[in-house]
């Protein structure tokens, strides 16, 4: 699964401001600021892409796909008895209830509707990634612009949600990255982000002779802290954030669920972890977490206060809970699949049972590479575009250099599978031409066709 911390181990969280009209109120509530599932995205153009009634001036970077823009405002955790929707239900009312304030108000936030569009500064920059860092690359992310993107995790929320004052929140919503094609990975997936923030009185509350314990010094960066923590308010963040996403995995997969934690790296957390769980006699992971790097903290204008956050993705878990042997089934609008999730509660128990298993159709593409820049994801794409959710799987078969000229050329295997239907040669042949024509056309490739 396509998850960004587990790919930002060199780079992680990211920062969007909230949409115009949203307000922060005292009181945790769930924000329904969703974007529009209808509304009028437009196609990419000589100049300009629209969307959400804005235009966005294309320039080098512009990369996002007709196909790509398709997707943008579908919003399938909001639609109610999808998949992703009972597990983001889940979550949220775990946290509901698990987590209240003083007077028995929820104490996390929950926003399922900010807008996917976010400014590199809000994805990369405020989350302290690196400006080299290779998550940047053009050919890993679908760029509106230089300035501009589709947002790549639901990290690109977490500055501006503390900037506003909110100690303890749930971001969750679509994301895009241009990625490998195969039965876990798809170009947009769904994420959801978690944030804790703790006041020295808020964590050292409950502690004996907690007065006396402090969330800062002027130490040394370790392995288990950041220069600035001391290890008494290290421990504690870290114990908090493992306990609360242990009582998470076991509200979501039932009481006796083994848990283990991996040490790794995130650019805007430190020290962080990844977790897995043990089913069905199989170690999985399901998500990324850790101390927030203080910097991040301080420059949103929280700091007094220490954290952590976690980032999971929505469809890796349905596919674990519900037994989802394909990401693309998530975006079918086939009533064998949707009504296998019509149930009274959001926690029963859902065993999918599989459609009809049409066969593949396999045919290969070989070509010389161009001279200039060429990555795999740019093939990927272009096959998606084209194919649609007709591919099931592209994988590189064999990469071969030419002796004497030094060219270089590629054979990928392309699997054609209908998830609802079977698929004709004469529609797969079609399909496989325009993949032909187009990446000689727009990849400046030389057809060993």
């Amino acid at each position: 699964m396509a998850m960004l911390w587990k790919f930002m181990r060199v780079a992680k969280y990211s920062k969007t401001a909230l949409p115009p009209k949203i307000k922060v109120r005292g009181i945790p509530t769930h924000s329904r600021q969703s974007v529009p599932s209808d509304f009028a995205a437009g196609v990419p153009c000589s100049n300009t892409v629209e969307l959400f009634g804005k235009s966005y001036p294309q320039d080098d970077y512009s990369n996002v796909t007709e196909k790509i823009l398709s997707k943008v405002g579908k919003n399938l955790h909001n639609k109610k008895h999808h998949p992703l929707w009972l597990i983001k239900e889940q979550v949220k009312d775990h946290f509901y209830k698990q987590y209240t304030g003083r007077r028995g108000n929820p104490l996390f936030s929950v926003y399922d509707g900010l807008s996917p569009v976010v400014t590199v500064q809000q994805n990369f920059d405020k989350l302290l990634v690196p400006r080299d860092h290779v998550s940047r690359r053009k050919e890993d992310n679908y760029y509106l612009n230089r300035s501009h993107m589709l947002r790549a995790h639901t990290s690109a929320h977490q500055w501006d949600l503390i900037h506003s004052g909110l100690d303890a929140f749930l971001a969750v919503g679509d994301v895009y990255r241009r990625d490998t094609i195969d039965s876990t990975h798809y170009p947009v997936f769904h994420q959801m982000e978690g944030v804790r923030l703790f006041s020295c009185h808020e964590l050292f509350s409950s502690i004996k002779d907690g007065e006396s314990f402090q969330l800062f010094e002027q130490g040394h960066r370790t392995a288990h802290k950041q220069e600035c923590h001391t290890m008494e308010a290290v421990r504690l963040v870290e114990f908090n954030l493992k306990q609360v996403l242990t009582k998470l995995m076991t509200h979501i997969f039932g009481d006796g669920l083994q848990v283990r934690w991996v040490d790794c790296y995130f650019p805007f957390t430190h020290p962080s972890f990844e977790m897995e769980i043990n089913f069905q006699g199989e170690w999985l992971e399901v998500l990324g977490c850790g101390v927030m790097e203080q910097q991040l903290v301080n420059s949103a204008g929280a700091q007094d206060k220490i954290g952590w956050a976690f980032g999971l993705g929505l469809e890796r878990l349905a596919m674990i809970l519900y037994d989802i042997p394909d990401i693309r089934l998530f975006w079918s609008e086939d009533e064998r699949f949707l009504k296998q999730f019509i149930v009274p509660h959001i926690s029963q128990k859902i065993k999918f049972q599989p459609l009809s298993r049409y066969p593949p159709l396999i045919n290969d593409i070989s070509f010389w590479l161009p001279t200039e820049t060429y990555s795999k994801n740019d093939f990927y794409d272009l096959a998606r575009s084209v194919g649609g959710d007709l591919i099931e799987k592209v994988v590189l078969l064999d990469e071969y250099t030419h002796p004497k000229t030094k060219k270089v050329s590629h054979c990928y295997r392309i699997v054609y599978r209908h998830p609802e239907r079977t698929l004709t040669q004469n529609e797969v042949h079609r399909i496989h031409q325009a993949i032909e024509e187009s990446a000689v056309r727009e990849l400046g490739v030389e057809g060993r066709f």
